[in-house]
């Protein structure tokens, strides 16, 4: 009798197991739907009986299956979802678990393209609430979209993951994604299919989002993306801290997670107060990534970068002619060659600081952002003067954020650093970084900032920062607080750029960071461009900044010309012209051939600059995949285009076939800034119908390994 009961009681469990684990989850009746939409996105957001609310499936072709409990559209952790969640927080009494139902939702025309939407969410048990925010750019198919969180309870609720965007994908998904290190940013692009499990890119770098990965991401459904007809979704994170973009394929589709990373950034917070994501932009495209980017770069020149409708002046460093060896005088013999050349902003880089621990290298001198009396005794404004005097703008590198343990701020003010107790200072670049979770540190660095840029004639600033985080821990947070560094350096951060792009509206700024490190829209909205490597490599410069026009204009991509890698001057140029041109060389040394090569460089990217950093941007052949790589410009009235073709190794000459012309229109084809001694092309001065050109290509007039054309299309 005992043996039959055991086996009746184990039969009973078997069944049980295996019906649980081969059901489908139950559908949730519908009780209302609405939509975000552009013009070719529709994002389908159902309320269920239970009142919670979900997502219908982004997916290549149609979709209109019941919901079911995965597929609530901003999850929760601790009330019966087992996935990964996008919400996970300790309510004041010490609850993990939360559960939102829909509360209302609110939607408004900001602008003829721009519809701003708000869904409120609410805990039924708590006085907690969570509103969903979209910004939808009709036109460009893109969708910005964050979350804002606030409640109150009695003491602080602490937010242990709050991701700033939850999308479900159906179908098959693949991930293009970007590995990279210093020097070798967005050099390794991987495609692959999101198979059942989790694929996580994240950053653990609290001051700086990239180096390793980068925050943006396509996302192509039912197939590998192409250029042309893919169906693609580009993702991208404005954020400059610490990130994570997860992709979670639980077997009923693909949940795209991203935001903040979680890891040891729990924040506590206090009734009243609205915690506020950063915001995740998401772009749609039904033709590709061509198209994908080129809505991409119209939405960044309006919204994401300074300025991005003025085309950007031709930039000289002194970095590679001087390094840290230089005085007043050394720096002033650089303008006139410079003026000849034709470049209009000079640049006077890092060495130009500190009197007790001079900045003769880079193990002294960080954080006492006084002029060096012996190099220049008189301060940076004569230098400026004597630029300006010449018709060159003058600028000027900084990197308010860190201090070198030889100062005298870090003498004066040790526990201003970002350390660990106990552990022996870990330097990168000789360096620390500044806690600007200290209103002292806050104060101190715009200071700082506010006395370098109101030098007279100052009118451009190269903002670097050559370290991440390795030690996080801040002298000035509670010990209750660490895990808030992460969150709220980045914050002050912010507070610090608008700041100063507030005071300074005629300045213009880069973003350096170790090379790419900044290359995310959280903070370019405060600056003109970014630095893409230290990489200038122009072999390499092709490729990379192939892969950064999947998300950034090429006004934004600093490139300039150097002698790294020792390229034939004339490939080097041409490299540098296809995005915001500059130069890194003693000009005083270059041959008389080279000097002439630049000159004719500098004079050509004025010419066709408006072109390439306000027109639309057709990649033609991907250099990852062939022996050259190629690409357009079309102007927006399509009455004028450029053609670039990069040759990276020895290979027979073939037509480059351009994108995006007017079929009807006629251009004259000609070949801008001709390397010496090489043929005419065939169809120079000649006059074709944009279907033509089309059809039939133009023969750029490379055929060897570092050997580039550019031809210019006119009316």
């Amino acid at each position: 009798m005992k043996f039959l009961l055991t086996l009746s009681v184990t039969l009973l469990l078997i069944a049980g197991f295996q019906d649980y684990s081969t059901a489908e989850p139950a559908p949730v009746p519908v009780r209302e739907t609405f939509a975000i939409k552009t013009k070719s996105l529709t994002i389908t957001l159902q309320v269920g009986t239970d009142g919670r609310l979900y997502q219908q499936p982004i997916s290549a072709g149609p979709s209109g299956s019941k919901p079911a409990r995965d597929d609530e559209f901003y999850p929760q952790a601790g009330d019966g979802y087992v996935w990964e969640p996008a919400l996970q927080v300790t309510h004041a009494d010490g609850n993990t678990s939360t559960a939102l139902v829909f509360d209302s939702l609110t939607q408004s025309n900001e602008t003829a393209d721009i519809t701003a939407t708000r869904i409120r969410l609410h805990d039924p048990a708590y006085p907690f609430d969570v509103t969903l925010c979209f910004n939808t750019h009709h036109d460009e198919d893109v969708v910005e979209q964050w979350i804002e969180l606030n409640h109150a309870e009695k003491g602080a609720v602490t937010l242990q993951r709050v991701e700033s965007s939850s999308l479900l994908l159906g179908g098959d998904v693949y991930l293009t994604h970007f590995f990279g290190d210093w020097a070798k940013e967005m050099l390794s692009p991987i495609t692959e299919k999101i198979t059942p499990g989790t694929k996580v890119l994240d950053s653990k770098l609290g001051v700086r989002a990239s180096q390793f990965r980068n925050p943006s991401f396509i996302l192509s459904l039912g197939g590998a993306a192409n250029e042309t007809n893919a169906v693609v979704l580009a993702g991208s994170l404005a954020w400059s801290g610490s990130f994570q973009c997860e992709f979670d394929n639980y077997g009923q589709g693909v949940r795209a997670l991203t935001g903040i990373n979680p890891f040891e950034s729990a924040i506590s917070l206090p009734a009243g107060k609205i915690f506020v994501t950063p915001t995740m932009l998401w772009v749609w495209s039904t033709n590709g990534l061509g198209d994908m980017s080129r809505k991409f770069h119209r939405w960044a020149r309006e919204f994401g970068l300074r300025d991005g409708h003025t085309p950007r002046q031709v930039l000289l460093n002194n970095w590679e002619a001087t390094g840290f060896d230089f005085d007043f005088k050394r720096i002033v013999s650089l303008y006139d060659p410079a003026k000849k050349i034709g470049t209009e902003l000079f640049l006077l880089d890092d060495g130009w600081f500190g009197n007790k621990y001079p900045r003769v290298d880079d193990h002294a001198g960080l954080g006492d952002w006084q002029p060096n009396r012996q190099r220049l005794p008189d301060g940076l404004a004569p230098l400026a003067s004597e630029a300006v005097k010449r018709g060159l703008r003058f600028g000027i590198w900084m990197e308010p954020e860190m201090v070198n343990p030889r100062s005298e701020l870090f003498d004066a003010h040790p526990d201003w650093a970002i350390r660990q107790p106990k552990r022996e200072l870990e330097l990168q670049r000789n360096q620390l970084v500044l806690d600007l979770t200290r209103p002292a540190v806050q104060k101190f660095e715009w200071n700082v900032i506010q006395n370098i840029l109101s030098v007279p004639n100052i009118t451009y600033a190269k903002w670097d920062c050559n370290r991440y985080l390795t030690q996080p821990g801040s002298p000035y947070l509670a010990p209750s607080r660490q895990s808030e560094l992460w969150v709220d350096y980045v914050n002050a951060l912010y507070a610090l750029m608008d700041k100063t792009a507030k005071a300074f509206p005629n300045t213009e700024l880069m973003l350096c960071s170790g090379g790419g490190g900044r290359a995310d829209y959280g903070a370019l909205k405060y600056f003109h461009e970014f630095w893409p490597s230290d990489n200038t490599d122009p072999t390499l410069r092709v490729p990379m900044q192939w892969d950064y026009s999947y998300f950034f204009p090429v006004m934004a991509l600093a490139s300039h010309v150097t002698h790294w890698g020792n390229r034939p001057m004339h490939f080097a140029c041409a490299v540098a012209m296809s995005a915001r041109f500059g130069m890194d060389l003693d000009l005083t040394k270059l041959s008389a051939q080279d000097k002439a090569i630049c000159a004719g460089a500098i004079n050509a990217y004025k010419q066709i600059r408006d072109v390439t950093q306000l027109g639309e941007l057709y990649r033609l052949e991907d250099p990852h995949e062939n022996f050259r790589g190629a690409l357009n410009f079309v102007s927006p009235d399509r009455h004028r285009a450029v053609v670039f073709a990069f040759q990276l190794k020895d290979g027979a000459n073939r037509p480059a076939f351009p994108q995006g012309l007017d079929p009807d229109q006629h251009y004259t084809v000609h070949e801008l800034n001709p390397a010496p001694s090489r043929e005419t092309i065939p169809q120079e001065g000649k006059t074709f119908t944009g279907e033509e050109l089309m059809r039939e290509g133009v023969m750029p007039s490379c055929s060897k390994a570092v050997e580039a054309s550019v031809v210019e299309l006119t009316e």
